[in-house]
C-alpha cells in the first residue's frame, strides 16, 4: 500500500510540475531557436526537467559515469540497452546533446510529449515499415546537422533485464554516415520500475555508463547485422559486469 501511495504522489508531482516546465520550454524554444537551430539549450533544459524526478526520489540511487567519453560537438549514433520506462529519465542524467528516437505514443502525452516535439525528437511507429523509413531519414538529417541520435535497438523494454536481439536501424545509420557508435549501458532500472508496472519498489541502485566510442574503422568492413551483433555482445558483457558491481555494492551497505 505504501509503495502504491508513493507511486501515486510521484505521478501527481510529475503532472503538476510539467505545466510550468512546459511553458518554460516553449519560451526557451521561441527565444533561442534563431541562434540555436540544433536546440542544444532546449535539450539541456529537458535533461534538467527529467532529472528533477530522479533527484527528488531519494531511494533511487543513480550512479552516472563516462561523461568524459563524449567528445564535444561530435555526432554519434548512441545505442543503449532498454530495461524500463525509467531508462529515459535516467539517460537524461547524462546531460549531453542528442535526439531521442522514441515510440510515437510518447509524443501523445500532454506537456511531456509536446516538449518532445519542441525538441524535434524522432517519432517511430513500431512495426510500420513506412514509419521506420521516415525515422531513418529524420535521423540522417539530425546527424548531418551535427546532433547525435539516441536509440534503443532492442525496440522495446526487456521484461527480465536480458539484452534482446538488436534491430538494425542504428547500425545502418552508422555505416551509411561513417560515424562512431557510442555505447551506453543501463543497469537496475528494471527493478526500480518493472515492465507493465507503475508501482514504486523501494530503495534501488541504478547505474548508467557511457563507454568509449566504437570508431567507424572498427566496423567499416562489417555488415549491419555483424555490427549489431558486435555491439550487442559488448553491451551484454558490460551489463553483466555492472550487475555484479551493483550487487557487490548493495552487499557492502549496512
Amino acid at each position: 500500500m505504501l509503495n502504491r501511495l508513493v507511486s501515486a504522489v510521484f505521478l501527481v508531482f510529475i503532472a503538476l510540475t510539467s505545466i510550468p516546465l512546459f511553458f518554460i520550454a516553449l519560451l526557451l524554444r521561441l527565444f533561442t531557436y534563431p541562434f540555436d537551430r540544433r536546440l542544444r539549450l532546449l535539450h539541456l533544459f529537458t535533461c534538467f526537467w527529467a532529472s528533477i524526478y530522479t533527484w527528488m526520489m531519494l531511494p533511487w540511487r543513480i550512479r552516472v559515469e563516462g561523461r568524459g567519453n563524449v567528445r564535444k560537438d561530435a555526432a554519434y549514433v548512441v545505442v543503449s540497452n532498454h530495461q524500463s520506462q525509467l531508462d529515459i529519465l535516467v539517460a537524461f542524467r547524462l546531460f549531453f546533446h542528442f535526439k531521442w528516437v522514441s515510440k510515437i505514443e510518447m509524443f501523445r502525452i500532454p506537456l511531456i510529449g509536446w516538449n518532445m516535439m519542441l525538441n524535434r525528437y524522432i517519432k517511430l511507429k513500431r512495426g510500420d515499415r513506412e514509419s521506420v523509413e521516415l525515422m531513418l531519414r529524420e535521423c540522417e538529417i539530425h546527424l548531418d546537422e551535427g546532433s547525435s541520435i539516441f536509440m534503443c535497438p532492442e525496440g522495446t523494454r526487456s521484461p527480465d533485464g536480458e539484452v534482446k536481439a538488436f534491430k538494425l536501424g542504428a547500425f545502418q545509420l552508422a555505416l551509411k554516415k561513417k560515424l562512431p557508435i557510442l555505447p551506453v549501458v543501463i543497469s537496475g532500472t528494471n527493478k526500480a520500475l518493472p515492465k507493465y508496472s507503475m508501482n514504486f519498489t523501494g530503495v534501488q541502485k541504478m547505474y548508467i555508463k557511457i563507454f568509449e566510442e566504437i570508431p567507424y574503422s572498427a566496423f567499416e568492413n562489417l555488415s549491419a547485422e555483424d555490427t549489431a551483433q558486435m555491439v550487442r555482445q559488448f553491451i551484454i558483457e558490460k551489463l553483466n559486469a555492472m550487475n555484479e558491481y551493483t550487487l557487490a555494492d548493495l552487499r557492502r551497505q549496512p
